[in-house]
């Protein structure tokens, strides 16, 4: 590609529809963005794999100066999800502090695989942070196979051998259901995410080890499955409420899908908290700014950007460096939705 032919901030504002001071504003993590113009800032970044001038003049030297933040999920799911964000706040504070450039990259089918299996190959950048990561996602095992400085923000299973950092996800949710049941709940339910993702499985591991410590059944039936968007919760929390219509609580493994059953329990006619509990995890803006405002299960999700971010500036500056896996803390934060008090 000439250098006439390369994108520019000038191509990507075009691209998204937007100006070159929004498409700075969210490379920079600059908060002054709708979430709107954010979606269509990075799905134009991602499409024209816009990299930086700064990345280019590096391409004759043994190092890009350039990581790739790999984001296996749809724009619309991008820009609907605060912990995509938050992420891309905590790397862009490291990565600040250095010449390290950041190219997003979303890769939603094989197209877009290929094309980070190219840029790869070809040396385009000097290392990957990989979020959102499923169990059987090829991803991992290419990157790691090629030699490439990999941390991953999650984790495919118990026994990830790559970098990797992650909250204390069962930890969270067993305090979310303890939290639950202090307050006289005794038939809790839990929405969770994509059982291909450690995540989902590790909060409703969480789940389940808390109702069976206090002798409760933690059977299927209350089992409901969601994928971690909005319409997902809801849908869950319908097929709960047909099942079990006598529930009186519910942990949802995540902001999003709390919310979603928030709508559903409103349009069924249960009050929240009177009839039915509910808590979410993330603690997330959407968790302060809910009806009524959602108790949830802080992660300091911008910590594990940054987290990432000097993982993997420390492996690419040393090879040898030992591989870490960091867990990090999670916190219940009470609010209306689980009975907490009115002012947050």
């Amino acid at each position: 590609m000439g250098e006439r032919q390369r994108p520019t901030i000038k191509t990507v504002a075009a691209r998204a529809g937007v100006g070159r001071t929004t498409v700075s504003r969210v490379i920079n993590g600059s908060e002054l963005v709708s979430d709107k113009a954010k979606a269509a800032v990075l799905a134009a970044i991602a499409e024209l794999n816009y990299v930086p001038n700064s990345v280019a003049r590096g391409l004759v030297t043994s190092k890009t100066n350039s990581v790739a933040l790999v984001i296996p999920e749809s724009e619309s799911r991008l820009g609907s999800e605060p912990y995509f964000s938050a992420v891309i706040r905590g790397v862009s504070t490291v990565l600040a502090e250095t010449r390290t450039q950041l190219q997003l990259m979303l890769v939603r089918d094989q197209g877009e695989r290929d094309q980070l299996t190219a840029s790869v190959a070809e040396r385009r950048v000097d290392g990957v942070l990989l979020v959102s990561v499923h169990e059987h996602d090829p991803l991992p095992g290419m990157l790691e196979e090629m030699g490439l400085p990999t941390v991953l923000a999650g984790r495919r299973g118990r026994q990830e051998p790559l970098s990797h950092v992650h909250s204390d996800n069962e930890g969270g949710a067993a305090a979310a259901v303890r939290h639950l049941l202090d307050q006289g709940r005794t038939k809790v339910a839990t929405i969770t995410g994509p059982l291909d993702m450690d995540v989902a499985r590790s909060r409703l591991q969480g789940w389940r080890e808390a109702l069976e410590r206090a002798g409760l059944p933690a059977g299927p039936e209350l089992v409901a499955r969601g994928d971690f968007t909005e319409d997902g919760g809801r849908a869950a929390m319908r097929s709960l409420l047909e099942q079990l219509p006598d529930l009186d609580a519910v942990f949802a493994a995540s902001d999003v899908m709390a919310v979603g059953a928030l709508l559903e329990l409103r349009r069924s006619g249960r009050r929240v908290p009177g009839d039915v509990a509910v808590v979410g995890f993330d603690d997330s803006i959407l968790a302060r700014h809910s009806n009524p405002p959602l108790t949830s299960v802080s992660q300091p999700v911008e910590k594990i950007g940054s987290t990432i971010a000097r993982l993997l500036l420390e492996e690419i500056d040393d090879p040898r460096t030992p591989r870490r896996h960091v867990v990090l803390p999670t916190r219940l934060v009470v609010r209306e939705s689980s009975g907490g008090p009115s002012a947050d």
